[in-house]
């Protein structure tokens, strides 16, 4: 499944075959199956044998416009898209769980919610399921959520890593127009020009990013995007910069956003133009509850072993829109390792690259995490 969900990958909300696929191999399984109304989502509720309350696994289904340079045999056959976040070995280890847990429905003290989602990679799909109610599915709040995802670097084949409180940042986007008078490059006087509004904006922010958010709460500032003009001996009438915004608390989120607008503003009064910002807040710090994640850690170690499971020291200033399952419900978010053996995690292609490589035995590896988390959260439910 993982092989076909990879070379046919697809991007945001809409993903018809990846939806197919999902609805194919879950096929004759005991499930109660909703689809998405606002986007191609798979929710589907397996009933435990013994009463109890609920618990959900997340797998999150889209790919990337990226042009595959992996040279893997099953490489995506779609020009300029590519599941380099690994989010096919996801939904193929959320499917795994659901026919694990499936087999021992009898012995299950509640039920499991399966949340295959589109639109991870920056539409919010998450928080559109959860408006579509995927959150009480099975007719009742979850009491937890979990969700695995894999890495192609950092982390070998097999480890699997979490921690308690935040483990992912905020993720925000500005975009930022100057907005000047365009003229001849001779004569910049009879012009006003954006471009060095621009540029000293663009160097502004990253001093501010280190005067404004306290070292042990950091935040990070990148642009990514800076165009302006289209000729040397032009002074262009605008110019426009594009940049990702990553916070770790929601205290020094706010104090980041207000802190970019001020320095933008300024800069843009100083030179005489005018400024648009287009600031907006994407995904929320991604924060595992503490009794979850010890409970996680707990769990992997019972299944794995010691020395397969790795309490991360600190967050990572990737972001999720599992942010907003966890800000509604309790539960964990954590890494499982997938580079292929021979490679060294430390300088393996990272998710979302060209090259990026993700080993097949991870899918397995996460399908009995997941199952596992499931299966011994609603019996330490059963028995308090």
């Amino acid at each position: 499944m993982r092989h076909a969900l990879h070379r046919e990958p697809e991007l945001g909300l809409d993903l018809p075959l990846s939806q197919a696929k999902v609805l194919a191999a879950l096929d004759g399984l005991p499930l109660e199956i909703t689809l998405g109304k606002a986007l191609s989502s798979v929710t589907a509720v397996l009933r435990g044998g013994r009463p109890g309350p609920a618990v959900l696994l997340r797998g999150d289904m889209d790919a990337l416009p990226v042009h595959e340079e992996s040279g893997v045999g099953f490489a995506s056959e779609i020009p300029g898209t590519m599941h380099a976040c690994g989010h096919d070995l996801h939904t193929s280890a959320v499917v795994g769980a659901a026919h694990l847990l499936a087999s021992r429905r009898a012995e299950l003290a509640g039920d499991v919610v399966f949340m295959f989602q589109p639109g991870e990679e920056g539409q919010r799909g998450a928080k559109i399921m959860i408006d579509e109610g995927v959150l009480d599915a099975a007719g009742e709040r979850v009491i937890a959520a979990y969700a695995v995802h894999v890495a192609s670097t950092m982390l070998p084949l097999g480890v699997v890593a979490t921690r308690p409180g935040t483990i992912l940042a905020a993720s925000d986007s500005v975009t930022v127009t100057v907005h000047g008078k365009g003229g001849h490059g001779s004569s910049p006087h009879l012009a006003v020009d954006p471009v060095p509004a621009l540029c000293e904006m663009v160097t502004a922010l990253q001093t501010m990013v280190t005067r404004t958010a306290d070292a042990f709460d950091p935040a990070v500032l990148t642009v990514g995007s800076i165009h302006a003009g289209s000729a040397f001996n032009v002074i262009p009438a605008s110019g426009t910069f594009r940049a990702t915004v990553r916070t770790f608390s929601p205290a020094t989120h706010q104090k980041i956003q207000a802190a970019v607008r001020r320095v933008v503003h300024g800069i843009a009064d100083a030179h005489g133009v005018r400024v648009e910002i287009d600031y907006q807040a994407n995904y929320p710090v991604t924060v595992n509850d503490r009794s979850e994640a010890a409970f996680a850690l707990s769990t992997v170690r019972s299944i794995l072993g010691e020395q397969r499971v790795f309490e991360a020291p600190q967050p990572v200033a990737g972001a999720e829109d599992f942010s907003f399952v966890l800000e509604q419900v309790p539960g964990a978010y954590l890494m499982v390792g997938a580079v292929p053996p021979g490679t060294d995690p430390a300088t393996a292609p990272m998710n979302h690259a060209a090259q990026a490589i993700f080993d097949d035995r991870a899918v397995p590896e996460a399908a009995v995490v997941l199952a596992s988390l499931a299966a011994t959260r609603l019996a330490s439910a059963a028995a308090s």
